[in-house]
């Protein structure tokens, strides 16, 4: 995969331009980088100037060597078997460039000599030094467990290897009005339409996008999401309002393959341009929040929680593994704050 990238000035702001040849692999790698935008003018993809991006596109000191002659061909072997393994194209990207950076780190030192130490010192070293983030350090961890799992002769204990203690973050929410005048911003049925989509069923972006007409149930009242994160199915009620919107939509726009195509026919919508359309709602409404579509997925979990509904319930609509991911919404429902009446008020 032949591509470069080096550090430009766009609209008077440093940024990240990565240059490469027509590739859907390494098109899918720069979309992963929030922010990522393509400049008509220049004519080059471009992501924001961070310690992670200017790492994952080698633009740091240590990432621009190579492993060993011994680490490419675990590399290689690493990517195969995460394939067989149906991991997505995106996921095998992530986890074998995290595996090259540790395998750089230690160019010099046979694999099967690498100890728990050893990841402990690249933490520091490395990841600290750099200021990575914990969540990056968290991919790096993934990657390396993953990877010595397939290893057989290791010194490594994989059970061992401790993954950076999270950062306790809360969901970005908006209010019902604040969802309402997004909404209602644009007149475009199209625009109008994936936007109401996204904040009625829940949809992470990528769900929406992959969306086709069939997956539509008007007769169950439901919408199929087929392979969702996880690789699982799963289905979300549909709201009778939202259906008669996606008729209109349908009788105008008449889409062949995806439910929200792009000026291709057949073609699915791209993220980025999704992402504009947000970010014209957000001039149009005067909202200045730092607004993504993903805050759209994170108010429809917790106005379901303010209305009552279940956590149970809302783990399922979500595609949550674990219903500690779920409960984060409970802290930043004010249903229950609400009812609290300061002391200041008795004073």
């Amino acid at each position: 995969m032949n591509w470069s990238a080096k550090i430009i000035t766009h609209k008077k702001v440093k940024r990240i331009a990565v240059y490469f040849e027509q590739n859907i692999r390494m098109q899918e790698k720069v979309k992963e980088c929030e922010g990522a935008q393509w400049s008509t003018t220049k004519a080059v993809w471009h992501v924001e100037d961070t310690i992670e991006n200017r790492f994952r596109f080698d633009l740091l000191p240590h990432s621009q060597s190579l492993p060993s002659r011994e680490g490419i061909e675990q590399i290689e072997k690493f990517k195969n078997h995460l394939r067989s393994q149906r991991y997505s194209s995106s996921t095998v990207a992530t986890y074998s460039d995290a595996l090259k950076s540790f395998l750089v780190f230690y160019r010099e030192k046979p694999i099967n000599e690498i100890t728990n130490e050893d990841v402990i010192i690249y933490n520091n070293d490395y990841i600290l030094k750099n200021k990575l983030s914990a969540s990056y350090q968290n991919q790096i961890v993934n990657a390396i467990k993953l990877f010595f799992q397939t290893i057989r002769e290791t010194k490594i204990v994989v059970d061992k290897i401790h993954r950076p203690k999270r950062a306790k973050l809360l969901p970005n929410v908006l209010s019902k009005e604040e969802v309402k005048l997004l909404l209602e911003a644009h007149s475009n049925i199209k625009h109008k339409t994936m936007l109401s989509v996204i904040y009625s069923c829940g949809l992470r972006c990528g769900e929406l996008l992959a969306l086709k007409p069939a997956d539509i149930d008007s007769k169950r009242n439901i919408v199929l999401l087929k392979n969702s994160k996880g690789k699982k199915d799963r289905i979300v009620p549909l709201s009778p309002k939202i259906l008669d919107m996606l008729r209109d939509y349908y009788k105008i726009c008449k889409p062949k393959y995806y439910l929200f195509e792009g000026q291709t026919e057949g073609r699915a919508y791209e993220a980025r341009s999704l992402q504009l359309i947000l970010k014209q709602a957000l001039k149009k409404t005067g909202i200045k929040k730092p607004v993504t579509l993903h805050w759209l997925r994170h108010s429809y979990a917790t106005h379901l929680l303010e209305s009552g509904t279940d956590l149970r319930y809302i783990q399922e609509l979500l595609g949550h593994n674990s219903s500690k991911t779920t409960e984060i919404y409970t802290h930043v429902s004010t249903k229950n704050l609400q009812q609290i009446k300061s002391p200041f008020d008795d004073l």
